[in-house]
């Protein structure tokens, strides 16, 4: 029987071992972080307060950018602690939690951008039916599976990965928890329940982008056969920025889960982590909101009802004087 060390603990690696740099990069990332939370917590209230965007797309769209907060909000915190403290260590059930937050939340998301490639498809293919088919209680439905689906498989994946005994070296070459890194440092003969994890991600990875591209086959189907060039224009303006979200989202979560294990940290993985954990979370609300004119015209409208609020006060200030 060979003689293991037990690990108890990790060592993020991060970018540098500079403590300057460790720095430069804690604030860059925090910076990045703070603009994404605003961002979202934007598009959030708008399409809450705001009447006209009560709607399932919109419905949809509010919920993914909840689960860009959450998915974001697992990694980014602790690396900026970690860079201004330089104190690059997480114990076993930090590194777990990570793994089972990020998991959980990017399975979510994925679910939720295939529920709104579905309702694009019942508004363009069955325009008739729509408000039957994408009604309020179904639209709840299809959040509450997300949720439970997203949790369980969380679950599922963090338990398979920590059922087996790491030993050796207890450095991970990333500034979060990722499991391709765990799998160098298992000293585990006998991976079965990870890979089984691994299958159950992958089919439901495989399974959502199915769905995802044969809605989009019916609705550019559709989209081609309307007799003017505005109505296709139309009709593709409210599935590209979608379509945009979920190509981003679903390639750099393959690059980072599907990625092979390698025992020398490449600046590749490195910069597919950083696009993975922030890129989809700061894209989602530019695309929505530059090209989607009705969330132009509520913030319009939160901004002169705030005016308007605002003025209100004044004029009670001034009257009480």
């Amino acid at each position: 029987m060979p003689n293991f060390t037990r690990i108890t603990g990790f060592i993020l690696m991060g970018f540098s071992d500079i403590q300057e740099l460790q720095t430069i990069c804690g604030v860059f990332f925090l910076v990045i972080y703070l603009a994404v939370l605003m961002s979202n917590t934007l598009i959030i209230t708008l399409i809450t307060l705001d009447l006209k965007l009560q709607t399932p797309m919109y419905f949809f769209l509010k919920n993914l950018s909840l689960f860009d907060l959450f998915l974001v909000s697992v990694p980014i915190p602790n690396f900026f602690f970690n860079s201004l403290t330089h104190r690059n260590s997480i114990s076993m059930l930090g590194c777990a939690f990570q793994i089972l937050f990020m998991t959980s939340f990017s399975a979510s998301e994925t679910l939720v951008l295939t529920a709104m490639s579905y309702d694009r498809y019942v508004a363009i293919c069955c325009p008739l039916h729509y408000e039957l088919i994408m009604s309020s209680r179904i639209c709840a439905l299809m959040l509450c599976v997300s949720w439970v689906t997203g949790i369980l498989f969380g679950t599922v994946y963090t338990a398979g990965t920590f059922s087996m005994p790491f030993c050796g070296s207890n450095v991970i070459p990333q500034f979060f928890c990722d499991v391709p890194s765990l799998l160098m440092i298992s000293c585990s003969e006998s991976l079965v329940v990870i890979y089984a994890s691994h299958g159950l991600g992958l089919c439901l990875g495989i399974s959502c982008f199915i769905c995802v591209v044969v809605s989009y086959f019916y609705i550019f189907s559709t989209v081609l056969k309307i007799p003017t060039t505005r109505g296709q224009s139309k009709a593709f303006a409210t599935c590209i920025p979608h379509l945009t979200v979920f190509t981003v989202f679903i390639a750099t979560a393959c690059f980072v889960y599907l990625k092979p294990p390698s025992n020398v940290p490449s600046i590749t993985d490195s910069f597919f982590s950083v696009l993975y954990t922030l890129l989809p979370p700061a894209l989602n609300p530019v695309i929505y909101s530059l090209r989607n004119n009705d969330v132009k015209c509520a913030l319009k409208r939160l901004q002169q009802n705030l005016c308007a609020m605002g003025s209100c006060h004044l004029t009670l200030q001034s009257n009480c004087q």
